[in-house]
């Protein structure tokens, strides 16, 4: 019973671990320590870096490039199209140690800065700069990286 599809054209890094029923498609590049979880789709020329992980039912369309320690949560969509149903393609870029929560939605051609999050459920329609919170739809600012961490650090105690 075959429960994943993994294109022969895909490399996957070393430790890498991918749930059931997941695809990845033609050309992708999984690096090192990355778990993908459950009814994932990451489709042609992806990049995604070391120690990543992404949960069930995330959407990671062609052309997306995700760095290095990213967390994706349950069911966020990245999309590749800015005006569908054009041939013309853009990826989203996620630079290293973001966090995407549970069902976001990012508009294609955005790339989200090093050290930001993108709060569950945000629609961003714009670039999020580095070591920002972003919230709402669509998306705004509502406070910083370093704000961010004080507050799960009380959360955790």
């Amino acid at each position: 019973m075959v429960t994943n599809f993994i294109s022969d054209k895909a490399k996957v890094g070393n430790n890498t671990k991918i749930w059931h029923f997941t695809y990845v498609g033609d050309d992708v590049e999984i690096g090192e320590n990355v778990k993908v979880g459950s009814l994932a789709h990451i489709d042609y020329n992806v990049k995604i870096g070391d120690n990543t992980k992404i949960e069930g039912q995330a959407y990671i369309p062609p052309l997306s490039r995700i760095g290095k320690n990213v967390f994706i949560g349950p069911a966020a969509v990245l999309t590749n199209d800015p005006y569908p149903m054009c041939d013309k393609m853009v990826g989203v870029t996620i630079e290293d140690n973001v966090i995407i929560g549970a069902r976001a939605v990012i508009k294609a051609g955005v790339t989200v800065g090093k050290n930001s999050v993108v709060a569950m459920g945000a629609v961003v329609t714009r670039d999020v700069p580095p070591d920002t919170v972003v919230v709402g739809v669509p998306a705004t600012i509502r406070f910083t990286r370093d704000e961010y961490d004080k507050k799960q650090k009380q959360w955790k105690i």
